[in-house]
């Protein structure tokens, strides 16, 4: 039997709707993923797991804080100290892009010590654990640096490019594949975009169809038991019928669009070949707590959104409240007396009113040589409330523009 901890997308460094620390001068947003990172050491060592298995993103840049790095340090280390190896994929968040630069997990491939596995280009591994081997494939995330091009691809479109990573990466994985002991069990890890896969929150911003993308079926392949996957924040298990392909997803919310999604980790255990299970485990998460209210004409608009502000435990949670008016309603909401009753909250995102768009009177095509009855005809098409009286209105327009010229 060999069990494993699967974690991803820990993205140290986001650090919206926050503030500083008092007690460290760290920013709060920056210790909540530190202190979620830290509940799934936790548990790794607590299970006494054989390995710890990061499918990449420690960042939110390539180029992190000194604090940030100081922070995944001693996490890392503590893994170390409690001899768990530690097998690390460089994700798109962690790679710089730029042939000869140093990725931002790079120094922990450097350390003299042993038990660090970082995986910055396509490769396999066998570590020998407590209680037995395990083979690793690693792909980290698919770029110009880590997949040879060809010249002929230099002047093709994205989309080309794309759907030729995709081709090559799927060459490597089977390959690699092929040359493992068919008996042992073994892992496939890899930060990338499967097809069926669901983005949430800040990831439906990016451009659809400009990653590089992979069918199931080209990743549940023999001999692997698991295939761990990073990139997709969002828990999902893509091969629910077969071999586990999961996305872990992020340990934290990264925004408002991830407020309803349980965010963790798993717990994965192979207890021999082609039988294996894992439990994903929710990591503590600060809520994020969104308000909508519709105001009506009843009563005071600002004792409704009190109203609703009060169904809510507000105390740590980072919050947004949403106001919607109806069309004509002038907004009378005292955000002084909104502020005050939000004050138990950790971060006051903000609060934003909601009006209808207006309807614009659409602008009629009129001309000089146009009859009068023509030009009234026209201008009571877009005022439907004197349709009744129209004949009449025009009647004596006509009358009246009569008198005028016999007056001349």
């Amino acid at each position: 039997m060999i069990r494993f901890v699967h974690v991803s997308d820990i993205h140290f460094g986001m650090e919206n709707y926050g503030k500083i620390d008092h007690k460290t001068g760290i920013h709060t947003r920056l210790l909540d993923f530190y202190d979620a990172l830290n509940f799934c050491i936790d548990t790794a060592i607590s299970q006494d797991v054989d390995f710890f298995l990061f499918a990449g993103d420690a960042y939110k840049t390539a180029h992190p804080s000194p604090t940030q790095q100081r922070l995944l340090f001693d996490c890392f280390l503590r893994l170390f100290k409690a001899n768990i190896p530690i097998v690390i994929v460089v994700g798109n968040h962690d790679n710089p892009l730029s042939y000869g630069k140093a990725h931002a997990l790079d120094l922990f491939g450097q350390l003299p010590i042993h038990g660090f596995h970082v995986i910055a280009r396509p490769s396999s591994l066998r570590i020998i654990t407590k209680r037995g081997p395990i083979q690793i494939v690693g792909i980290p995330w698919p770029s110009r640096t880590t997949i040879a091009l060809h010249a002929s691809h230099v002047y093709t479109t994205a989309a080309d490019v794309a759907s030729y990573m995709s081709q090559a990466v799927t060459t490597i994985i089977e390959e690699y594949a092929e040359a493992l002991n068919q008996e042992e069990p073994a892992v496939l890890v890899a930060h990338l975009t499967v097809s069926s896969g669901i983005f949430s929150g800040s990831e439906k911003r990016a451009i659809y169809g400009a990653d590089p993308l992979f069918m199931p079926s080209h990743l549940t392949i023999p001999p692997f038991d698991y295939v761990a996957l990073g990139h997709l924040h969002r828990h999902q298990n893509l091969n629910p019928e077969g071999t586990p392909l999961v996305y872990a997803g992020s340990i934290e919310r990264i925004d408002f669009g991830e407020r309803k999604e349980d965010k963790g980790f798993c717990l994965v255990t192979i207890e021999d070949k082609n039988n294996t299970h894992y439990e994903f485990i929710k990591t503590p998460t600060r809520p994020l707590i969104q308000i909508d209210t519709h105001l009506e004409t009843t009563h005071s608009q600002t004792e409704q959104i009190i109203e609703a502000i009060k169904k809510h435990t507000l105390e740590d949670a980072i919050l947004k409240i949403v106001y919607h008016l109806e069309p004509g309603m002038k907004d009378r909401v005292d955000l002084a007396l909104i502020q005050q009753a939000c004050a138990p909250a950790h971060y006051m995102v903000g609060i934003f009113p909601i009006r209808p768009p207006e309807q614009r009177e659409r602008r009629l095509a009129l001309k000089v040589t146009m009859h009068l009855t023509e030009l009234l005809t026209a201008y009571f098409q877009t005022k439907p409330e004197w349709k009744h009286k129209q004949a009449k209105l025009i009647e004596r327009a006509l009358e009246l523009e009569a008198e005028l010229a016999n007056l001349e």
